[in-house]
């Protein structure tokens, strides 16, 4: 090879590894523009991620209702029942284990990864994968809390495994409340509560958590301040604990779970303490949520209400009214299950717009949202939910 030629290759080789380094950091330019805008989300988007509502439907396609509602509202996390409770009938969205698995894959396929897939898998009577449509069955926590807490484990493990392979991502499990009323018609008549000892509770809800966390399912300790004492339903309307509350036993669990680092959800009561808010079930309540659960307690993690659309907050308050007050209050989730006495299908528009609403008129700051959207992100980030 003459001179000329090898000086024309040996340039053309340079030229063709600067071309090379130029498209590469170009695609890295580019990446990390994507990215940007990834951490980069817009006010709208964050507060999407704060919903999570429930359907009905037990397949879904591109043109499904919840599809579309995800995609366009960027909303967090869906809630699968097996009983449609406004038209008395099944199926909801759980028919079988093949069924269900399918729904869920073709729900984050269709609209994305990241969602939260939430489900009340306490066991016992309060389980939506009940041993009938093929699932695991799981003793009550009243059953589970007469023996062992280790016990718990062994006995909450299979439907950790279940949960996983169904793709289900959060539990909304295990009930912490202390059985203090043996008669309360929605905690001790259905075998919810582990046990009338608050370290018997803590102790069977670790093993109940650790169980879960083992196959990556994230839980939802539930229903603070505690529920146990209440003589009514909050389902069904406003409960007042005032004067069957007990502090020590019923903060206990909490308090203890929290030390131990094993809270990553806690769920709110629609209870009123008026010892301790005068107008605000605690749900709405700053007092409870910032300066017990958040200050006292030291809970870091995300608060979620329990669903917006129980009677004790329809019956009460506006729609607006009771979703400017949980959020002002520091729930991070709100929970429109869609499944009570009527079922809305306009339910995600009208849940985000009420935020968005609130938050150009001056009612919820920015920054409330911001800090709801970055424990959301966090949560997700921390479970490989992505």
């Amino acid at each position: 090879m003459n001179f000329k030629k090898r000086v024309k290759n040996k340039y053309a080789i340079i030229f063709s590894v600067l071309s090379t380094a130029l498209i590469f950091s170009c695609l890295i330019f580019s990446s990390c523009n994507v990215e940007t805008l990834k951490e980069a989300p817009t006010i709208d988007e964050m507060i999407g991620q704060m919903i999570i509502i429930g359907f009905r439907g037990t397949e879904v396609d591109s043109n499904s209702k919840i599809i579309k509602d995800i995609n366009k509202y960027n909303i967090g996390g869906i809630i699968l029942f097996d009983y449609d409770v406004p038209s008395k009938s099944f199926p909801r969205n759980i028919i079988s284990p093949k069924q269900t698995k399918k729904l869920i894959k073709d729900i984050k396929s269709l609209s994305r990864s990241d969602i939260f897939v939430s489900i009340d898998s306490e066991g016992g009577k309060v389980n939506r994968l009940k041993p009938a449509y093929g699932f695991v069955e799981i003793e009550s926590a009243q059953k589970m809390g007469e023996g062992e807490p280790e016990e718990t484990f062994i006995k909450v493990s299979p439907l950790g495994l279940e949960l996983d392979y169904l793709g289900i991502n959060i539990n909304f499990a295990p009930v912490v409340d202390v059985n203090i009323n043996k008669d309360n018609p929605v905690i001790g008549k259905l075998g919810r509560s582990f046990s009338e000892d608050p370290q018997k509770v803590y102790e069977h809800a670790c093993n109940f958590i650790d169980a879960m966390h083992e196959y990556n399912i994230i839980t939802a300790i539930k229903h603070f301040p505690g529920h146990g004492s209440s003589t009514g339903d909050s389902h069904i309307g406003l409960v007042d604990i005032t004067d069957t509350y007990n502090k020590e036993a019923e903060l206990f669990p909490y308090k203890k779970l929290i030390q131990d680092n094993k809270t990553d959800i806690i769920m709110t009561a629609h209870i009123m303490n008026t010892k301790i808010d005068l107008e605000n079930p605690a749900t709405l309540s700053p007092i409870f949520l910032k300066d017990i659960l958040r200050e006292q307690l030291g809970h870091e993690g995300v608060i979620v209400s329990d669903d917006m659309q129980m009677g004790a907050i329809v019956e009460n308050y506006g729609f607006g009214e009771a979703i400017i007050k949980a959020v002002n209050a520091g729930c991070n989730l709100l929970v429109f299950s869609n499944n009570g006495s009527t079922y809305d299908e306009c339910i995600a528009k009208e849940a985000v717009e009420a935020i968005k609403n609130a938050v150009n008129n001056g009612e919820i700051k920015e920054e409330t949202i911001i800090a709801s959207y970055n424990r959301i992100k966090h949560l997700k980030k921390d479970y490989g939910i992505n």
